[in-house]
């Protein structure tokens, strides 16, 4: 699917109130442990990641393959789980999925590399699990889930500095609400053995990671109230507001990398030079997000240079527009949208689809807000 965005009327903004979609985060987590305990979770997101997860506890209920489409998180969550409740499990995914790294895993059971996925075998024990910090903390949430329900203690060790913290902060606050006691000790997490999964009433909260798109839009001139929102949020994409506020001219995104395209956005109306620094992990995402968004904010008319694990970018009043593509990647479609709004010229998002993964509603609520556009096909 293709989408033309025109500006409605020189110097229009948009305006007005949109309620977030559920936390994709959260709700992975909350279906999971709603699963493990028996119970639901109420207002989960309604995205293909969420899908992929539903699919994947369903086929772990009855001995089917575990389609993970292009979900990294329902694939890293699940595998150590899966070892908990069968001997062998068989993932698929997509060949973007496939390309990002799930090795570290492979030190702690047996994995058979497949043409479209990966088969498992053995019994997850407990013990040591040292990881790497730096490659993705969605491994250490996948151990979060596993670990708990095995017949001895283990630990979690961090071999280097834990990057995107605050998602496994998420994690333990989850658990937390569903009976599972994870201590976080010097270098890592303590998890207790012989745990159970507790039934509760757990409803998921806005998404504040799809916020910051708004909010970007918002510090270019628009005014848009995001609602359903939680002011005491654990989610690590919250420090988007802080960073407008600030006016930040080095933007650390080590424990916010999702924030990459949206930020690249702010900076390149901004005054003078800003740097995004610390995001080498962003190459390992569905595109490789430094590539593409400045790839993308360029073809536009923007001023970024690349860089190995940061960007460079100039600040410009405006953007020419033009032809621009999402690389199947919603977070790069969504922040091309916003920076649209800011093109002397229609900007057209080839692939604009690909913003089912995290937020289905996007372009009703842009159009809803006062944005136009056309869809091409």
């Amino acid at each position: 699917m293709d989408i033309r965005i025109i500006k409605p009327l020189q110097g229009s903004v948009l305006r007005g109130q949109v309620t977030m979609p559920p936390s994709k985060s959260l709700s992975h987590r909350a279906l999971i442990a709603a699963f493990l305990s028996g119970c639901t979770a109420e207002n989960l997101a309604g995205n293909t990641d969420i899908a992929a997860t539903r699919g994947c506890l369903s086929a772990l209920r009855t001995g089917g393959v575990l389609e993970c489409g292009e979900s990294g998180s329902t694939m890293r969550f699940l595998m150590p789980l899966s070892l908990v409740l069968r001997e062998t499990a068989v993932f698929t995914g997509s060949p973007g999925l496939l390309r990002r790294p799930m090795e570290p895993y492979f030190n702690f059971f047996d994995a058979e590399r497949l043409d479209n996925g990966y088969r498992l075998r053995g019994k997850l024990q407990p013990g040591r699990y040292p990881l790497k910090g730096n490659v993705s903390s969605q491994f250490v949430t996948g151990l979060m889930f596993a670990l708990p329900m095995l017949g001895g203690n283990s630990e979690i060790i961090l071999t280097s500095p834990l990057e995107s913290k605050p998602y496994a902060d998420m994690t333990v606050q989850v658990l937390s609400a569903f009976g599972i006691d994870i201590k976080e000790v010097s270098g890592g997490y303590f998890i207790p053995g012989n745990q159970k999964y507790r039934p509760c009433h757990y409803t998921v909260e806005g998404d504040q990671s799809a916020a910051a798109f708004w909010r970007v839009a918002n510090a270019l001139g628009a005014e848009i109230d995001c609602k359903g929102l939680n002011p005491r949020t654990v989610q690590g994409d919250s420090v988007m507001e802080s960073i407008i506020q600030n006016h930040e001219r080095v933007i650390d995104v080590r424990e916010c990398p999702d924030l990459v395209p949206a930020l690249a956005v702010l900076c390149c109306f901004g005054q003078g030079e800003s740097r995004i620094v610390n995001a080498g992990r962003l190459r390992l995402k569905e595109s490789d997000r430094l590539s593409t968004i400045s790839a993308e904010l360029n073809r536009l008319g923007a001023k970024i240079e690349e860089l190995p694990e940061s960007l460079i970018i100039q600040g410009v009043a405006s953007l020419a527009g033009g032809d621009v593509y999402g690389h199947n990647d919603h977070r790069i479609a969504m922040a091309l949208a916003i920076a649209a709004m800011r093109c002397r010229s229609p900007v057209t998002i080839h692939g604009a689809e690909c913003t089912e993964k995290s937020y289905p509603r996007f372009f009703e609520d842009f159009k809803s807000l006062g944005g136009y556009y056309e869809q091409l096909g």
